[in-house]
């Protein structure tokens, strides 16, 4: 190669290397109790791992109406916590009930009896993809991870949920030992229904063609579901937040108020009691946590 020509390459190489963003260090695990997984933009390889200075979240003890499913999600990540054998968690069911809530008070409370212990790793719905990728940088780790993806779904024509159903419990490398995946949706078996019925109406064998999109959510050995709230259970979740915040409003008026807040909401749920506490701490001057 002529010695003109092989300078200029050389230059240009060199050029492009300080263009390119430096890979982003090794995660420290020990940096934070929460982390939210950034993966890169393809077809670059790496990803990092941002702490989270302060996890949003709500004491385990004001989710309330939701008994059932707090003591099998807390005694599944105590569990876990500990070592021993637990089962990947599908939360699912009715909006506003307190899934992701529920998700993040049971990392605290495990976190509480085994302090350190255990990191709370989000991953957002879009990034379900690179799923395979976060697990390897944790399987080099020694901390306990619960990666969570909130509010997870599939429509038409997405093929994420491949990557999902592998990491599992399908992939040649299984989930890494410390490593558990909680997820929340609305929709039980993740696809729409419109989805599934369409591939059993249209396809040559219908067991065949719905068995690889509904199995997905039979590779969670938890199931939590969670159902609309009646009406002495959404009192006593404002109850319990009154106390909890030191509202000093009578339960007559908490009640009155309580009752046409949910009739403009038009429901009655954990979020809709929450977020009268809120309007309701406004009008005091008291403060509450957003």
């Amino acid at each position: 190669m002529d010695d003109h020509l092989l300078v200029a390459v050389t230059r240009i190489a060199a050029a492009l290397e300080r263009l390119a963003p430096p890979s982003p260090p090794p995660p420290d695990l020990d940096a934070s109790d929460g982390f939210v997984w950034h993966p890169p933009p393809p077809p670059r390889n790496g990803g990092f791992l941002q702490p989270v200075g302060s996890i949003a979240r709500v004491d385990i003890g004001l989710l309330l109406g939701v008994e059932r499913q707090k003591a099998i999600l807390l005694e599944n990540t105590l569990r876990f916590t500990r070592g021993l054998a637990a089962n990947n968690a599908m939360l699912w069911g009715a909006r506003g009930m307190g899934k992701s809530s529920l998700v993040k008070a049971v990392h605290a409370a495990a976190n509480a009896r085994f302090p350190g212990t255990l990191a709370l790793i989000e991953i957002h719905r879009e990034d379900i993809a690179t799923l395979p990728a976060l697990l390897r940088i944790l399987r080099e780790k020694s901390r306990r991870c619960l990666v969570f993806c909130d509010d997870l779904s599939f429509e038409h024509e997405d093929a994420d949920y491949k990557a999902l159903k592998s990491v599992l419990d399908g992939g040649i490398e299984g989930r890494p030992p410390n490593v558990l995946f909680y997820a929340t949706s609305n929709r039980r078996h993740l696809m729409p229904r419109d989805m599934i019925e369409n591939e059993r109406a249209t396809a040559i064998n219908a067991s065949e063609a719905t068995e690889e999109k509904v199995s997905l959510s039979d590779r969670f050995g938890l199931w939590l579901g969670f159902y609309n709230c009646d009406q002495d259970t959404f009192f006593a979740m404002i109850g319990g937040y009154a106390r909890a915040y030191g509202l000093d409003v009578s339960e007559a008026q908490l009640h009155a108020e309580a009752v046409e807040w949910s009739v403009t909401r038009g429901a009655r749920s954990g979020r809709v009691a929450w977020q009268y506490i809120q309007d309701l701490a406004g009008r005091l001057g008291v403060p509450v946590p957003p």
